[in-house]
């Protein structure tokens, strides 16, 4: 008796063309100023009907700051899909993953953001869950 596997089909993946709001991202700036010189950290939300479009950030009660750490109480996260990721700042300008963000990173989410002192529209990144840099358009 023989026995033929089937052919596996390969599924191109198409990859996540990820798009902000301005609005969003000077929330975001803002918000980041605004505690410096402690991390800001919170949540990515996508609408719905655009869902690679962030277009708010949430805020969880209980989020703990200081100068060199942020922690989010996860367990306060709203349980439904418009939750993509995170988004925290470095008040010391150097606004690539460390690990303990790769591990966040990893645990929670699809997308990511870090902010770089000043907070400028041109000191951020976008990564994805694994730490790898990834385009993000402003729209």
């Amino acid at each position: 008796m023989k026995f033929f596997r089937s052919k596996e089909r390969k599924q191109s993946v198409q990859p996540v063309s990820w798009k902000i709001t301005s609005s969003c991202l000077s929330m975001i700036l803002e918000s980041a100023k605004s505690v410096y010189p402690n991390e800001f950290i919170g949540l990515l939300r996508v609408e719905q009907k655009h869902p690679h479009t962030i277009y708010e950030i949430v805020l969880l009660p209980g989020t703990v700051s200081g100068n060199s750490h942020a922690m989010l109480q996860l367990h306060m996260r709203p349980f439904d899909l418009s939750i993509v990721g995170t988004i925290h700042s470095h008040p010391s300008g150097f606004y690539y993953p460390s690990s303990a963000d790769r591990q966040l990173f990893q645990k929670y989410g699809r997308v990511h953001m870090i902010v770089g002192y000043p907070y400028l529209e041109k000191t951020w990144m976008a990564y994805d869950s694994w730490g790898n840099q990834i385009p993000m358009t402003v729209i």
